[in-house]
C-alpha cells in the first residue's frame, strides 16, 4: 500500500496493491503495516448515492472530533477534504482524490478536517470507519457550494444536496459564529 500526504495537513491518501487473477480481484483496503495504526473504530457506515449527489462538507466540532477512513467499494466519487481548523496553516484549503472500485484508494481524514464527496456515477457506495459514533447535535456542515472555498464540483454535475447541506453556512459565517474546530497537532488529537 502506498501512502501520499495530501495538501491538507494530516490527511492521507492510500493506494492499495491489487491482486487480479482469472477469478477476479483481491485487495486490502487497509493495512496497518503501511498506513500505521488505525484509530479505535467506534462506527462503520456506508452511503449509497446516485450520480450528482454531493454530501458535505461535514465535520464534528466537539473536541477531539472524529477521525475517518473512507473508501469507495462501488462506483466512483470525487472525495474532498477541507481544512476547517482555525489556526491551521492550511485553513480554508482543500484537496481532492478520486475514489473508485478500480483503484480502491482510501483517504484518512483527521479531526477538524471537513469531508465531502461528489458521486460521479449511479449506485456509488462510500464506506466509512469512524473514531466516534454519530451524535446529531455534534455534526456540523459548511456549504460545499461556498464560492470562497472554490471546491471542484465537476461542471457536468448539477449538485443534489440534502436540506442540511443546502442550508449550511459558508466558511466565513461558521468562523464568525465560532462553530469551527481549533487546530491541534496530530499527536494531541489521539
Amino acid at each position: 500500500m502506498k501512502a501520499r500526504e495530501l495538501s491538507v495537513p494530516g490527511a492521507v491518501e492510500f493506494t492499495p496493491t491489487r491482486y487480479p487473477d482469472d477469478r477476479g480481484l483481491f485487495v486490502s483496503t487497509f493495512e496497518e503495516r503501511s498506513a500505521g495504526p488505525l484509530f479505535p473504530v467506534r462506527q462503520a457506515s456506508q452511503s449509497l448515492s446516485r450520480r450528482g449527489v454531493v454530501r458535505g462538507v461535514h465535520y464534528t466540532a466537539v473536541s477531539p472530533g472524529t477521525e475517518k477512513y473512507v473508501h469507495c467499494p462501488r462506483g466512483s466519487a470525487l472525495d474532498l477534504v477541507v481544512d476547517l481548523r482555525v489556526g491551521s496553516p492550511a485553513f480554508g484549503t482543500w484537496d481532492s482524490v478520486v475514489l473508485d472500485d478500480r483503484s480502491f484508494r482510501a483517504v484518512y481524514i483527521p479531526p477538524g478536517v471537513g469531508h465531502a464527496f461528489v458521486a460521479l456515477e449511479d449506485d456509488t457506495v462510500m464506506s466509512y470507519l469512524l473514531s466516534t459514533g454519530y451524535v446529531a447535535e455534534h455534526e456540523l456542515a459548511v456549504s460545499v457550494l461556498d464560492p470562497e472555498l472554490g471546491l471542484p464540483i465537476p461542471r457536468d454535475i448539477t449538485p443534489v444536496l440534502s436540506e442540511r447541506d443546502r442550508l449550511a453556512l459558508t466558511l466565513a459565517e461558521a468562523a464568525a459564529e465560532g462553530m469551527l474546530p481549533l487546530f491541534a497537532h496530530p499527536q494531541e488529537n489521539r
